[in-house]
C-alpha cells in the first residue's frame, strides 16, 4: 500500500542526489583535468609544478593560520595593569623631593609643577612653570601604556592581517572583506586601531600639552603621523610603483614613541595635562568615534537583512568588536590617568558601570555573524545586538561629559 509513496520519496532523493553530485563534479572538472594532464607528463614538468604548488600550499596555510591564531586575546587584559592600585594622576610626583607639592596639590598645582617637554616647538610661548626638584619621579600614564600594548598586540605578538600578502591577493580576486571567511581577525585588529589612532591624536592635541602655551611633544606627534598610517601596505606596491615600507614597521615605531613619552613623563620631562576640560573633550571624541561605529552598524543591520548570508556583516561586528576591545582598556586607564578629576567630581559609580558594560558586550563572540531581521525568528541579528551596546557606552560617556561641563 504504501510502496508508491516509497518508490516517489526514493526518486526525489535520487534526483537531489543526482544534482548535488553533478554541481560538486561541475566544480572540481578543472582540478580533475589538470590533474589528469599532471600524470600524463615527465618529470622534468612535473618537478617544477609540483614545487611551485607545495610553495602555495605553504604560503595560504602560513596565511591562514595567523588569521585563525589570536594570540593573546583575552577579554579581561585590563585587569594585569592593576589600575585600582594608582592613586596618582599621570603627571604627577610619586615620589622624591617634589613629591610633598605634586600630592597636596591640585591637577592645576600639578601641571604648575611640571616641565616643559624638551622636544617643545622653541616658536611657541615657554610655559611659565616651575621645575621639579632633580630626583623625583612622576606617575607615567596608564592611557599611554595601554595604547602602545594594544599596538603591540596587534604587530607583535600577531601577524597584522590587513598587509599580508595573501589577504591582499583576496580569494580568486575576490577581498576576503566579501567573503565569509578569514577576515574576522583583520576586522578585528582594525578596530583596535581606530581606538588607538583616536587616542594619539587626543594625546597629541589636549592631553600631552598645556594648550596655548607649549608647544607640541615631539614623541606624541611622531606616534600620531605613525599609527596614522594606511593599514594595508605590503613590502611592494603599484600605486606608487615601487619596493615600500609596510604596515606594522610604522606601527612599531609609534609604540615606540608612546613608550618613550611615557618614558620622559615619568622623569617629569613631559606633561599630562590631567585638568577636567581635556577630559571632556576626549569623552566626547570618544563619544562621537563609537557614534560614527553605530551608524555604520545601523545601516548595515537595516537595509542588508542577508541573515548568516550576509557576508559583510561579519566585518562590521568585528570592527565594532576590536574597537569596544581597545576603549576598554583605553577607557579604564583614562579612569586611572584623570583620578583626581574622577574622585572630585563624582564619576565613580556611572565610571565603573561604563566599564562593566564594555566589558558585557566583549561576552558576545558569535561563531557565525547573522545579520537577520530585527523581528525575525530564524535567525539571529548579532549587529543589532552590538549596536545596542555600543549606544549603551556612548550614552553613559555622553552623560560624563555633561557633567563635567557643568
Amino acid at each position: 500500500m504504501f510502496d508508491p509513496i516509497v518508490a516517489f520519496f526514493q526518486r526525489v532523493f535520487t534526483a537531489i542526489g543526482r544534482g548535488i553530485g553533478l554541481a560538486v563534479a561541475w566544480l572540481l572538472w578543472p582540478f580533475v583535468a589538470l590533474g589528469n594532464w599532471y600524470r600524463g607528463r615527465s618529470w622534468i614538468i612535473k618537478g617544477p609544478i609540483g614545487l611551485i604548488l607545495l610553495c602555495l600550499v605553504l604560503f595560504y596555510a602560513y596565511f591562514v593560520w595567523h588569521t585563525q591564531a589570536w594570540t593573546n586575546f583575552d577579554p579581561d587584559y585590563v585587569d594585569r595593569y592593576k589600575l585600582a592600585d594608582r592613586r596618582t594622576p599621570a603627571g604627577s610626583p610619586v615620589s622624591g623631593p617634589g613629591t610633598t607639592t605634586g600630592q597636596s596639590g591640585s591637577a592645576a598645582d600639578v601641571n604648575r609643577a611640571t616641565v616643559a617637554p624638551s622636544g617643545a616647538d622653541s616658536t611657541t610661548e615657554a610655559l611659565a612653570v616651575a621645575e621639579l626638584p632633580a630626583g623625583t619621579v612622576c606617575q607615567t600614564s596608564a592611557v599611554v601604556e595601554v595604547a602602545a600594548d594594544l599596538i603591540d598586540l596587534n604587530v607583535n605578538q600577531n601577524a597584522w592581517i590587513s598587509s599580508m600578502l595573501g589577504y591582499k591577493l583576496g580569494f580568486f580576486g575576490l577581498d576576503w572583506d566579501d567573503t565569509p571567511w578569514l577576515d574576522n581577525k583583520a576586522s578585528f585588529q582594525r578596530g583596535i586601531n581606530q581606538a588607538v589612532r583616536r587616542t594619539a591624536v587626543e594625546l597629541v592635541d589636549s592631553l600631552g600639552r598645556v594648550r596655548g602655551t607649549s608647544g607640541v611633544n615631539a614623541d606624541l606627534q611622531s606616534a600620531r603621523g605613525n599609527i596614522q598610517f594606511d593599514e594595508e601596505t605590503w613590502y611592494f606596491g603599484l600605486n606608487p610603483f615601487g619596493p615600500k615600507t609596510p604596515t606594522p614597521s610604522f606601527y612599531r615605531s609609534a609604540m615606540r614613541d608612546l613608550r618613550k613619552f611615557n618614558v620622559s613623563l615619568g622623569k617629569c620631562e613631559a606633561i599630562f595635562d590631567g585638568r577636567s576640560d581635556n577630559m571632556v573633550e576626549f569623552l566626547d571624541r570618544v563619544a562621537n568615534d563609537l557614534g560614527n561605529t553605530s551608524a555604520i552598524i545601523r545601516e548595515r543591520s537595516e537595509f542588508h537583512n542577508g541573515g548568516w548570508f550576509d557576508t559583510r556583516a561579519d566585518d562590521r561586528f568585528w570592527f565594532a568588536f576590536g574597537q569596544l576591545y581597545g576603549y576598554y582598556g583605553i577607557l579604564s586607564a583614562a579612569g586611572a590617568d584623570f583620578e583626581n578629576v574622577v574622585t572630585q567630581r563624582g564619576l565613580g559609580p556611572i565610571y565603573t558601570e561604563t566599564m562593566k558594560q564594555l566589558r558585557a558586550a566583549l561576552r558576545i563572540q558569535p561563531l557565525i555573524i547573522s545579520n537577520g531581521r530585527e523581528d525575525g525568528w530564524i535567525m539571529p541579528t548579532h549587529l543589532a545586538t552590538m549596536g545596542f551596546y555600543i549606544l549603551r557606552v556612548r550614552s553613559n560617556l555622553v552623560e560624563m561629559r555633561d557633567i563635567l561641563a557643568r
